[in-house]
């Protein structure tokens, strides 16, 4: 059944029980969107419940190919549209080539686009009938096609991201759907990689400080909202990896 108390759009945001992508449910809901929120983990969907309302809360693995049809379909029977999908799911890891192993490249594939694949396949019609926009979170430094040390493998999926991205904005444009990407820095939180935490990496930003979580949402809502933006990377980081 569709909820007539508002008229503000509806947003589904994947991975919003921590993180970057739960700063970005929480400042679009203070903007006034109706934000419905997927998590994992029964205790970051407690905390969900506690800021978007249980109503608005759904438990699921992308990882599982039916949970991206069953969580929209959700959305679509509560509130009758969508028109905004934010995917914030993605594993990291770091280690040297020669220390990674296959299954590492794998699962780093399926969280950061196999995920984002099925969550997008699974709203098109959705996004397509409302003229609604989806937003990826990807890495700073993608555009650069930089040989990494440590980060390789995360890069690499991270990079085919980007160009799914890039793909499905072309494709997706003759229909009103825009299709952009946000990509963080180093942006010390609550869960993130333990290297965010190290001043010694900071000092490689030339900006001179990590980035702010506040920052990625805002740049996250602006881009949900820009009406003639699409197939956009934009990098919030403070020029590191330029």
């Amino acid at each position: 059944m569709q909820d007539q108390s508002t008229g503000s759009p509806v947003v589904l945001i994947s991975g919003a029980g921590r993180g970057l992508a739960q700063a970005v449910s929480e400042h679009l809901a203070q903007q006034g969107w109706r934000v419905h929120g997927m998590a994992r983990d029964p205790e970051r969907l407690a905390g969900l419940a506690d800021r978007l309302g249980p109503e608005r809360v759904h438990r699921g693995d992308l990882r599982d190919p039916a949970t991206a049809t069953r969580v929209v379909q959700a959305v679509l029977e509560r509130e009758g549209a969508l028109h905004g999908l934010v995917h914030g799911v993605g594993t990291y890891a770091t280690a040297p080539l020669a220390d990674t192993p296959v299954e590492t490249f794998e699962d780093l594939l399926q969280t950061n686009l196999i995920s984002a694949v099925r969550l997008v396949d699974a709203a098109r019609p959705a996004l397509r009938a409302a003229h609604g926009q989806v937003l990826l979170f990807g890495a700073a430094g993608l555009e650069g096609l930089r040989a990494r040390r440590d980060t390789a493998a995360y890069t690499a999926a991270k990079t085919a991201l980007l160009v799914y991205m890039r793909s499905l904005a072309l494709q997706e444009a003759p229909f009103g759907v825009r299709v952009n990407m946000v990509s963080p820095g180093i942006v010390p939180h609550a869960g993130a990689a333990p290297d965010s935490h190290d001043p010694e990496l900071w000092g490689s930003i030339p900006l001179g400080r990590p980035g702010r979580v506040e920052e990625i949402a805002d740049a996250a809502a602006w881009l949900l909202q820009a009406e003639h933006v699409t197939g956009q990377n934009l990098e919030v980081a403070g020029g590191f990896l330029l």
